[in-house]
């Protein structure tokens, strides 16, 4: 499963903040994904590495860097632009999981590129890469309850009873998900799991 002596040629960036304070929280969809990866795994994410914690596996016959950045949400593009450098991994093989506040719980959106759509992650690792010519999937993560509510206490707020299990279900087909965009491609991905 580990491919140490092979350089990745993909990399998966799992968004989030880090410290057990947001822990299940609607911006840690991203996290969460990739812990519900590592256990279908059978790997932890767990090396520091480029201010992110990593694993190297393989995903989908290709050897992978999976990346959980250890920065806050608007600086993940720090160690995602290090990574990428590092070994040379082009724009449309860095993979960014996400929290989208305007799809409904569970719901994911996959796209081969794009905006940040208001997302702070996505805008630093735009920023970082030079482009926003890099897939994503977008988890969502329903949207707050009324208009006047603030918008940083609702990604900062922590998923309850059928959404944290309609959550969890979601994280899984998320890493589904991405092991099926890096074997299939963007078309057939997007067929499958929008």
């Amino acid at each position: 499963m580990l491919f140490a002596s092979k350089a990745p040629g993909w990399l998966v960036v799992f968004l989030g903040n880090p410290g057990l304070k947001y822990e299940g929280t609607r911006h840690n969809a991203g996290f969460m994904t990739g812990d519900a990866l590592a256990k279908e795994k059978g790997i932890s994410i767990d090396r520091l590495r480029f201010r992110a914690l990593t694993a190297q596996c393989e995903l989908g016959g290709q050897p992978v860097l999976l990346m959980k950045p250890q920065t806050y949400m608007n600086l993940s593009g720090e160690a995602v632009g290090q990574a990428a450098r590092f070994y040379k991994i082009p724009s449309e093989h860095v993979l960014v999981v996400s929290d989208e506040v305007s799809l409904p719980i569970g719901k994911l959106r996959v796209r081969a590129k794009g905006s940040a759509g208001g997302h702070n992650g996505l805008k630093s690792i735009i920023a970082a890469l030079g482009t926003d010519q890099f897939p994503r999937i977008r988890l969502g993560v329903g949207a707050p309850p009324h208009p006047d509510y603030d918008m940083a206490d609702w990604v900062l707020s922590v998923f309850r009873n059928q959404d944290a299990e309609d959550m969890q279900a979601a994280c899984k087909r998320a890493a589904q998900a991405v092991e099926f965009y890096i074997e299939n491609g963007p078309e057939k991905t997007m067929n499958r799991f929008n």
